[in-house]
């Protein structure tokens, strides 16, 4: 039976601003500005299914009009969203990042409060269709309480990505007050990671978390690679060679193909090794989500 895969968190537009030159703080900046589709669960729910997964992504789309414009697209890129809702009261979520000319982010606003419609009582609704996946994966978008129902109800292998500093608290918190404080894998950036630990080196953040319940920890570094560990062994893996030509959904990619490995039986710790081919395709493409990400990876 084909491997089925949920990912519950944020959709959003996506506003980026790419400098021409480099950025001067209080004026107007020459440089280009993309609109598309992202949002760090639909990042990596899009990803999967142009890896040819079958996904299911659970979220909230807003009233507005880019919430129509938001469900179609997903639709249309092999998304199953019959479990995910419109709210005409809520706004849709949106992203604004500012890049430099290099492509790496200077600074990023996200609007998602939408997000926190997903609450534990609308999990529960659809526990029963959550609980026939594979895997499950989710962004800390949603609330501390809602990632610690996941935790606590899901039966499927449960992925999280800490999205920001702020919001990975959310998953910290919810290891630390939950019943059953176990969490499958855990993707940090090396920001987040110390953050939430109060550690001074991506080893002791990595020890830190697997003492909480985290059974593999991947924490991202950049240009410098992945760190990655168990209860058996640690690695580092160095970042694959590849122009940068935007830095937004690389993260949301790397996740992507950690999961996929998974799903193809591949070992921890290789799958960090897909999730750096990812990550690498999303890097190449001045789109969040490379379209083109199935020729390179598989």
């Amino acid at each position: 039976m084909e491997t089925l895969i949920s990912v519950i968190g944020g959709a959003n537009v996506d506003l980026s601003a790419t400098l021409y030159d480099a950025f001067i703080a209080a004026d107007s900046n020459p440089g280009h500005i993309d609109i598309g589709y992202g949002g760090v669960a639909r990042n990596i729910a899009h990803n999967l299914a142009l890896l040819g997964a079958r996904t299911q992504l659970l979220t909230i789309f807003g009233g507005d009009l880019f919430g129509g414009l938001l469900h179609d697209y997903c639709k249309q890129q092999g998304m199953d969203v019959h479990l995910s809702e419109r709210e005409n009261a809520l706004r849709s979520g949106v992203y604004l990042c500012i890049n430099n000319h290099g492509g790496e982010m200077i600074a990023a606003v996200a609007d998602t409060e939408c997000i926190r419609a997903i609450t534990p009582e609308w999990l529960s609704k659809r526990s029963g269709e959550i609980n026939l996946s594979d895997f499950v994966v989710a962004d800390t978008n949603i609330s501390e309480d809602a990632i610690r129902w996941l935790m606590e109800n899901v039966t499927a292998p449960l992925f999280i990505d800490g999205v920001s500093t702020t919001k990975a608290h959310r998953v910290v918190n919810a290891l630390r007050n939950s019943k059953l404080p176990y969490l499958h894998s855990l993707k940090l950036n090396l920001k987040e990671a110390l953050a939430v630990t109060e550690t001074a080196t991506y080893a002791q953040a990595a020890q830190e978390l697997l003492n909480m319940g985290v059974a593999q920890v991947y924490i991202t570094l950049g240009a410098e690679g992945v760190y990655c560990r168990n209860a058996a062994e640690e690695w580092l893996f160095p970042a694959l060679p590849g122009e940068v030509v935007n830095t937004t959904g690389a993260g949301d990619a790397f996740l992507a193909g950690v999961v996929y490995a998974y799903t193809k039986n591949i070992p921890f710790p290789k799958t960090a090794q897909y999730g750096l081919m990812a990550a690498r395709a999303t890097l190449m493409s001045p789109k969040p989500v490379n379209p083109d990400i199935a020729n390179i990876l598989l």
